[in-house]
């Protein structure tokens, strides 16, 4: 008589994804606001737009729904490698809730899809409390995902992950870059580091070429452990940019905003500056964090390369009126950001240009 076959031998354990999802529920929680319907077990998150209650009611006139989404990359090989599974989380959300920033949209709520070999439960609730800590970073709500046991896909001890955003904003209030004009000053905001893009020249450079090791600590980054500097997690900028719009409900003095990631500035700043206007910005207006320059050094990778790859520590950039240029930059910097006046527009064919 053949032997009957279970999910369990296929290497799928629905048991330790009943022991997961207890673990991960405090974190999920730990994002709510008043705005969400929590239903334990249920096969959807709820999202209230608006509601009756006073203090929190947002009394939206035209709302108009932005929804992203992103991984991570390869930068997951990285922390699978180091075993360092937090910090990621708050890479996938910041890479979609920055995205929907530079519309002037808040982020609502977020869901995020882990695809791993075996459902380790206490693993799964490390980069599940990262993503958490990112949708608070954001102010927005972590509603649910899905974790997927793939044994046949994935190798032991590799992971992958996505995310989805949805957000919201007044549709007279939407931040398109139509009315960039010559003369706007460019604002950048530091970035943390490398962020979430270029990671697969980043292990070109470190361990193919150089055989460096996670744990090596580099005399040329202060003496930083290599993995700590590679996993630090991406800026989120919504909080700070969040406020700086409601200083100016009225006065559109904000004509375009950009978020630097994959392509770098060359790459991202035209998608927001008309046909005619280019973004002439100036190299050592602002600081490259030592890793970028290691990179470079070591590589060695040409210059031109380096900033359509990287970001070349600017994560976030604004395209403002001249006359309120330094009111912006000085708000920013009380809400914690390091701001940097990089460029102006200048007439132009919609490209950035170095000076």
């Amino acid at each position: 008589m053949a032997k009957f076959v279970s999910y369990g031998q296929s290497g799928v354990d629905i048991d330790a994804n009943d022991v997961m999802v207890d673990k991960i529920q405090s974190a999920l929680s730990s994002t709510y606001g008043p705005r969400v319907i929590n239903l334990p077990g249920g096969f959807a998150g709820l999202f209230r737009l608006d509601y009756d209650e006073r203090l929190f009611k947002k009394n939206f006139k035209n709302p108009v729904l932005v929804a992203c989404t992103d991984g991570v990359g390869s930068k997951v090989q990285l922390a699978a490698e180091a075993k360092k599974y937090d910090s990621v989380g708050i890479d996938l959300v910041a890479m979609s809730v920055n995205d929907m920033l530079v519309l002037g949209a808040e982020p609502l709520f977020f869901l995020d899809y882990l695809g791993i070999h075996n459902l380790e439960p206490n693993v799964i609730a490390e980069m599940v409390k990262g993503v958490a800590a990112g949708c608070r970073l954001s102010d927005c709500a972590l509603l649910g995902g899905e974790t997927a046991e793939m044994p046949d896909t994935y190798k032991k001890g590799d992971f992958d992950m996505a995310g989805f955003a949805v957000g919201i904003v007044e549709r007279n209030k939407i931040i398109t870059g139509k009315n960039v004009r010559k003369g706007d000053v460019i604002l950048g905001l530091a970035s943390s580091g490398i962020h979430s893009n270029g990671y697969a020249l980043v292990r070109n450079i470190c361990f193919k070429r150089l055989g460096l090791k996670m744990t090596d600590k580099i005399d040329e980054l202060d003496g930083q452990v290599l993995g700590d500097v590679l996993l630090t997690p991406t800026r989120i900028y919504v909080r700070s940019i969040i406020r700086l719009l409601n200083c100016y409900k009225v006065k559109k003095v904000i004509h375009g905003m950009a978020h630097i990631t994959g392509a770098g500035l060359p790459g991202n700043v035209p998608r927001v500056i008309p046909a005619n206007r280019d973004a002439a910005l100036e190299k050592g207006s602002w600081p490259v964090p030592k890793i970028f320059k290691f990179l470079q050094e070591k590589g060695p990778v040409e210059e031109d390369e380096m900033y359509r790859v990287f970001n070349m520590g600017i994560g976030y950039t604004l395209i403002v009126a001249e006359d309120f240029a330094d009111s912006i930059a000085e708000k920013l910097e009380s809400f914690g950001e390091k701001v940097y006046k990089i460029g102006k527009i200048t007439a132009g064919k919609g490209e950035v240009v170095f000076k």
